[in-house]
C-alpha cells in the first residue's frame, strides 16, 4: 500500500543549485521526486541547464533560467511563473559561490569584491528570490536554504563563506518574519546546517578535504555525514509534516558539534 508520508504528491517544487548529480540539490529533488513532487528547476545559465537535460530523465522537465547576480532576470521570475501558471508550494536555496582561485586567505585579507560578490550570490539571494517570487507563493509555502552546522567556529578552510553562511542564517529568521506578516502567516522559512559533505561545490574549496576527514572523525559515529542525510532533512522541511517548524536552522551533523574531546581525537593530536 502508497504512503504518502511527506503529503508532497503534486506539490511544486522550485528547485535552485543543480550543478551535476554530486549537488545535494539533486539529492533533495530525488527525495522530492520520489515522493511525487512536481519539480522546476531553475539554472544559472543556459548551458548549465543543457548540460543538465540529461540528469533530469526527461526532455520536457520545466526549467528557467536566472543569473542571481542579474537583478533584471530574478525580477523576470514572476512574469513567467505567471505565465506558466506556477504557483510554489516550496522553494529550495541552494546557491552559493565563494572565489578561491587565489587560493583560502585569512580572513582580514579578504577582498572586498570576493566578499561581497559571495555574499550577494550565497544570502542575498534567497531574500531576492522570495521578494521575486511572493505572489506566485502558496499560503503555506515552504522556503528551504542550504547552510552549515557552524557558524561560530572558524572553520580556516571554509575561508569567508562562514560568516556569509552565518549571515544567510540570520536571513532565515528576518525573512520568516517578514514573509509571514506582509505575505502570509503560514509561509515557513528554514534552514539545513550540514556537517562537511563530499559534493561538487566542495570539491572546489582548497584544503577542504582535511577538514572534512577531520569532522568524519569527529563525528559521533566517525563516519561522515552522507548527503542524501542533508537531503532527507531538507526535503522534510520542504513538506507539510514539518509544519510546526519556523526560523530555524536544523543542524545535520551525526553529533559532530559535541564531539570534539573525542579521546580517539585527542590521542591522535597526540602522536
Amino acid at each position: 500500500m502508497e504512503t504518502d508520508f511527506l503529503q508532497l504528491r503534486d506539490k511544486t517544487i522550485l528547485i535552485t543549485g543543480v550543478a551535476n548529480r554530486r549537488s545535494i540539490a539533486w539529492s533533495v529533488a530525488k527525495v522530492l521526486e520520489e515522493a511525487g513532487a512536481r519539480l522546476v528547476f531553475l539554472f544559472r545559465s543556459p548551458e548549465l541547464r543543457d548540460r543538465n537535460l540529461a540528469l533530469l530523465g526527461k526532455e520536457n522537465a520545466e526549467t528557467c533560467v536566472c543569473d542571481v547576480e542579474d537583478e533584471a532576470q530574478v525580477e523576470g521570475l514572476a512574469p513567467w511563473a505567471a505565465e506558466n501558471s506556477l504557483v510554489f508550494d516550496g522553494i529550495l536555496h541552494s546557491i552559493a559561490f565563494a572565489n578561491y582561485s587565489e587560493g583560502v586567505r585569512p580572513f582580514h585579507e579578504v577582498k572586498k569584491r570576493d566578499f561581497l560578490q559571495a555574499m550577494d550570490i550565497s544570502c542575498f539571494s534567497l531574500a531576492a528570490l522570495c521578494n521575486a517570487l511572493k505572489a506566485n507563493l502558496a499560503e503555506n509555502a515552504s522556503i528551504v536554504t542550504l547552510s552549515i552546522s557552524s557558524t561560530k567556529m572558524a572553520a580556516e578552510s571554509y575561508g569567508y563563506m562562514g560568516p556569509v553562511k552565518a549571515a544567510l542564517d540570520s536571513s532565515v529568521v528576518f525573512l520568516a518574519k517578514s514573509l509571514t506578516s506582509q505575505v502570509s502567516p503560514h509561509i515557513r522559512v528554514n534552514a539545513v546546517g550540514a556537517s562537511p559533505l563530499k559534493t561538487s561545490s566542495s570539491a572546489g574549496i582548497p584544503g577542504y578535504i582535511d577538514a572534512y576527514l577531520f569532522a568524519e572523525k569527529a563525528t559521533l559515529r566517525h563516519q561522515a555525514l552522507e548527503t542524501s542525510e542533508a537531503a532527507n532533512v531538507a526535503a522534510f522541511l520542504l513538506s507539510p509534516r514539518s509544519s510546526g517548524i519556523n526560523a530555524q536552522t536544523i543542524v545535520v551533523d551525526a553529533g559532530m558539534s559535541c564531539n570534539y574531546f573525542d579521546s580517539d581525537i585527542i590521542h591522535t593530536q597526540q602522536l
